[in-house]
């Protein structure tokens, strides 16, 4: 199993900082397929991802025990 942490509008999606998922053995790309179907986060496109602290593209593998992290854009002045 593998922790999900969402933060701003993700997060008020999920209803929850983080969640729990199987992502083991699967690509960035494919964890976010998954959020967005079970989740209906739609803007996890735009999101910056990180992987135990670094970030990381979509072509990166999650491997047992990963904390995946998905920053959305903010904006603001």
């Amino acid at each position: 199993m593998n922790k999900i942490l969402l933060f701003a509008r993700l997060q008020e999606k999920a209803g929850q900082a983080e969640v729990e998922l199987d992502a083991v053995n699967k690509s960035i790309a494919e964890v976010k397929a998954l959020l967005k179907e079970n989740y209906q986060m739609e803007e996890i496109d735009t999101s910056m991802v990180a992987v135990n602290e670094e970030y990381a593209n979509s072509d990166v593998v999650v491997k047992e025990g990963d904390t995946i992290a998905f920053i959305p854009p903010v904006s603001g002045g």
